[in-house]
């Protein structure tokens, strides 16, 4: 396995990860070609320095996705605080550790690019995966709350 930033060739393969859950297929329109809206996003992430979007692969095949991003701030004596976004992995291969490795991954690109701290939300419908992200050392310790338009 093999996990590296994703390029272009690997967008329709993550939109399908991304649209490949009970939630995910709500919200996401996974169709082939792909709708303008995901080339635009990926074009943008691609060119934002504080933006990596990653990719596992085996065998030359996409089996995971997450978004990580830096937001620099000024609390923390100006610190920068890296967030996960979008975690997916291939239904078919979860609880095998690709999961495991590509947070794992995106931890240490934040330590190297000096974040004080990690952070993601999960959906509370999802308590798998509230389970599995304690298991690596994330804390539930705020309460998140969103207002979506």
């Amino acid at each position: 396995m093999n996990i590296r930033k994703a390029n272009n060739d690997d967008l329709n393969e993550i939109v399908r990860l991304l649209s490949d859950d009970k939630l995910g297929s709500k919200r996401e329109d996974y169709k082939i070609p792909l709708p303008t809206e995901y080339l635009d996003a990926f074009k943008e992430i691609e060119e934002d320095k504080n933006q990596f979007l990653i990719v596992a692969e085996d065998e030359n095949k996409i089996i995971g996705t997450l978004q990580l991003s830096f937001i620099q701030y000024l609390t923390y004596k100006g610190g920068i605080r890296a967030q996960i976004e979008g975690v997916r992995v291939s239904n078919e291969i979860r609880g095998k550790g690709i999961g495991r490795k590509m947070v794992e991954y995106a931890i240490n690109i934040a330590k190297d690019r000096n974040a004080h701290l990690i952070q993601l939300t999960t959906d509370k419908k999802r308590s798998e995966a509230l389970e599995f992200y304690k298991s690596l050392g994330f804390v539930d310790s705020h309460e998140g709350m969103k207002l979506h338009f």
